[in-house]
């Protein structure tokens, strides 16, 4: 799959949070949610985890939790708001799934480009 260029804002990333705790960010800087959520993508830490407090974690697919070792993520506090770039081979709806563990639906996409 070709990379796509995905630009996110987030309003008060200082409020983001997942719905579960043991899953959600807890930093509250740009420069520590961008660490967070490329390791989410480029490693199955946060997808393990997440799988682990599903009802039948043996029925959950496998490609749910495939990785993007070469994802990269940016992000910049912008007044009030923070704004984030990133570059994945991931299908949309896996990097979408990671991002709503972190930060639940505390984030808007602005945009998506060919990487």
């Amino acid at each position: 799959m070709t990379a796509q260029r995905y630009f996110i804002s987030i309003d008060d990333l200082s409020r983001a949070r997942g719905e579960s705790p043991e899953l959600s960010f807890t930093g509250n800087s740009p420069a520590s949610f961008a660490a967070a959520f490329e390791d989410a993508l480029r490693h199955r830490s946060l997808w393990e985890r997440w799988k682990a407090k599903q009802k039948d974690p043996d029925s959950v697919d496998a490609a749910t939790g495939v990785k993007d070792p070469d994802a990269t993520v940016t992000a910049t506090q912008s007044d009030l708001h923070c704004d984030v770039e990133v570059v994945t081979s991931l299908p949309h709806a896996l990097m979408r799934h990671r991002l709503d563990l972190l930060i639940g639906h505390n984030w808007k996409l602005r945009d998506v480009r060919a990487a």
